[in-house]
């Protein structure tokens, strides 16, 4: 464990915004890292832990609390119970985007879709990210995680860590607080071995980013090289030298909400079915059982409405600023606000809260925020 001088969280973080915090602490090793949460917890300060900031908003008062930085790296490779399957237990601190380059240049599948998504390791099953119709949860096993309530080291199981849409048990929701406490160590993926060559890709959503037909084969390089290119042309990857990527991604969620609500919506509105579980068991206890199974309930699926659709269509076109305001939407992505240079965290809680304003008035839902919010109130 490593106290040094604070630094501002605004060199820290993909927005560019926050003072430096009371106190900010390094951690290179788990051991760090464990030392480290457990000698912030037992002084009863305010804490979070900073991995890549991508995904962090931050005011602009100084943070009255500590800063634990994870710098830990490292990728073991581990056999898999599976054939034809490798398993990657991965450090917290590993950049995301560099474990994807190393998984396509061993010729594992199962995240490449996900290139040149920002961060660390460790945030990745906390916001259950996905790009391309890939998620991490399809190739999680379990994470190494350390527990706030107990102070403790566990290895849990990837079902136990509540993985949905953008969401976790650990995920630090607007307006409230995460299920469950604790810091991810390290993460253990399943991958599948399919080397060079080039192989069919099965998921619609991928083959229509890359624009390739079903049944044509591309090799797991080829998908990195399209999907990073991709990104860039929407100021989604990361780019000193582009204006549009000092943002935290996107800023609002695509909207989960039921299907009588998005029949309301205009029909050119882009939506998706969230489908049911199809495999939920009905669980009856052995002493009440009668013989008589109840029949399954059919329930219409959930909408996954696109945010950037309603963003564009309440009137707020790319590239919007409010007046005299350095926060503005991307130039290139209708999702990502920017900071153009200078901007606090207020001129941009500022722009968020007009699109909220605009969208709601228009379509009557409420957008909500996906980075973590820390100081800041919309």
């Amino acid at each position: 464990m490593a106290e040094i001088a604070p630094a501002r969280l605004a060199d820290l973080t993909t927005l560019r915004t926050g003072a430096a915090p009371e106190r900010m602490l390094d951690a290179t090793t788990t051991d760090e890292l464990v030392e480290s949460l457990r000698d912030t917890w037992s002084r009863g300060d305010e804490w979070f832990v900073l991995g890549g900031g991508s995904n962090l908003f931050v005011g602009d008062e100084p943070f009255e609390g500590t800063v634990i930085r994870v710098l830990t790296t490292g990728i073991e490779r581990l056999p898999s119970p599976h054939p034809g399957r490798v398993r990657l237990r991965v450090q917290a601190g590993h950049n995301w985007d560099d474990l994807v380059a190393y998984t396509v240049a061993h010729g594992l599948a199962g995240i490449e879709a996900m290139s040149g998504i920002p961060g660390t390791v460790g945030a990745a099953p906390v916001q259950n990210v996905g790009a391309y119709g890939q998620e991490i949860q399809e190739t999680l096993v379990e994470v190494d995680l350390i527990d706030e309530s107990t102070g403790e080291v566990q290895t849990v199981p990837a079902s136990e860590l509540g993985l949905g849409f953008r969401t976790s048990v650990l995920k630090h929701h607007y307006g409230g607080a995460p299920i469950r406490r604790a810091v991810i160590l390290s993460v253990t993926l399943d991958l599948a071995e399919v080397g060079e060559a080039g192989r069919p890709i099965g998921g619609e959503q991928l083959r229509r980013a890359l624009g390739i037909s079903a049944g044509e084969r591309v090799s797991l390089a080829d998908v990195r090289e399209r999907i990073r290119a991709t990104r860039a042309a929407k100021g989604m990857l990361l780019n000193p030298d582009d204006p549009d990527t000092t943002s935290a991604g996107s800023f609002f969620q695509n909207l989960i909400v039921p299907e009588t609500v998005a029949a309301q919506l205009p029909p050119e509105c882009p939506r998706w079915p969230v489908e049911p579980d199809q495999d939920a068991a009905t669980v009856i206890p052995l002493e009440s059982f009668d013989g008589y199974v109840p029949p399954a309930r059919t329930t219409r699926p959930d909408v996954k409405v696109s945010a950037a659709w309603l963003i564009e269509n309440s009137g707020i076109r790319k590239g919007f600023r409010l007046p005299r305001s350095r926060a503005g939407i991307s130039t290139k992505h209708a999702l990502a606000l920017t900071n153009r240079g200078g901007a606090t965290a207020g001129e941009l809680a500022e722009l968020a809260r007009y699109i909220q304003a605009r969208v709601h008035s228009e379509f009557g839902l409420l957008l909500q925020p996906e980075p973590v919010l820390v100081g800041v109130e919309l």
